[in-house]
């Protein structure tokens, strides 16, 4: 083959193991801050997010997330693919996987390969309620509950306690086992009483936050069970079919906040609402980012009722992608290869 005249030498692509990605990476301020960073750069304008390239695997349970963001100013940016097969557990293995490939914003060329099996997805995802809770959950909020006893059951309680002062939480799951399993390992990390409940009611109604991470097609909480003051952060609703929060609880909601409404409206808790007419399809809300970069207002008085609704965005998986890289810069981790 004669050589291309003109072509230079490829550069090599840095390739990050889920190992090395988790001694680098973890939930903390710092990752809260790149995913909050990320949020106010959708509202400043700028931001090419294209819509989500979703397919469901029906005959298995699955579904394959794709997504991407270029943000200005930026130096890369990341394509995310995410496979949740939901029926793994059964055989051993996590729902979740998938990687993230970072390429050059001047020159398109690929420049690391994270194959990270989801593990920056989960930070990502769980940096954002942190976000959401930072900005509009109670400031002196002390109780939680938590639906849902899988990786994001967790981590999103981790990462709530980052930013409120937490001391007690409820976990509530389809399987008890798996709640009261949760709530012994998170009171052990966290050093705060943690206890499964089977009184899904009574535990929404006592907590000053509570937080969704299930998969459910049919409303866990009903509107009548919610309170004043309390805020909800709704995460599991990522696909049309999913819904988690009974439409009337965006109703009663003094405040509604999407991550991405042009998202929400078609995946998330926005959707139902809107299908079932409790929300005009014409009502337009303040993102989540315009609330980070001061272009709206979040929580106004202490007894508002605050709905999140996390759907999940290019931008975080950009930007978290970036984050990673840097810190294995910082440490020197990862292994370079040439093409």
């Amino acid at each position: 083959m004669l050589p291309v005249k003109g072509r230079s030498e490829l550069p090599a692509i840095k390739l990050l193991t889920e190992a090395e990605l988790r001694k680098i990476v973890h939930l903390d301020l710092a990752a809260v801050d790149c995913v909050e960073r990320a949020f106010a750069s959708l509202a400043q304008g700028g931001v090419v997010m294209p819509p989500i390239l979703s397919m469901a695997i029906p005959d298995y349970n699955g579904e394959v997330d794709v997504k991407t963001a270029y943000v200005p100013g930026v130096e890369s940016f990341a394509i995310k693919m995410s496979p949740g097969f939901f029926d793994n557990p059964k055989f051993g293995l996590p729902s979740t996987s998938g990687l993230m490939i970072l390429f050059s914003a001047r020159t398109g060329m690929v420049e690391a390969l994270l194959l990270d099996n989801g593990y920056l997805t989960d930070i990502r995802t769980a940096a954002a309620g942190a976000v959401a809770a930072k900005h509009l959950a109670p400031e002196n909020a002390r109780t939680a509950c938590i639906l849902g006893a899988g990786m994001q059951a967790k981590l999103q309680l981790q990462a709530l306690c980052l930013v409120r002062p937490i001391e007690k939480v409820s976990y509530w799951a389809r399987d008890i086992a798996k709640a009261e399993a949760t709530a012994r390992e998170m009171a052990q990390l966290l050093g705060i009483e943690a206890n499964p409940t089977a009184r899904l009611e009574e535990a929404v109604a006592e907590a000053d936050v509570i937080v969704t991470t299930t998969p459910s097609a049919e409303p866990l909480i009903k509107g009548r069970w919610l309170r004043a003051g309390q805020h909800v952060t709704a995460m599991g609703s990522d696909q049309h079919h999913k819904n988690e929060l009974e439409p009337a609880c965006l109703d009663l909601a003094d405040l509604y906040v999407p991550d991405r409404q042009s998202q929400t409206e078609l995946l998330g808790e926005l959707h139902h609402a809107i299908s079932t007419g409790f929300v005009s399809g014409e009502t337009r809300f303040d993102e989540l980012g315009d609330i980070v970069a001061g272009k709206a207002v979040g929580r106004k008085r202490p007894e508002d009722l605050t709905i999140c609704d996390l759907t999940g965005t290019g931008v975080q998986d950009t930007a978290i992608a970036t984050f990673a890289r840097q810190q294995a810069e910082t440490a020197g981790a990862g292994t370079h290869f040439d093409t």
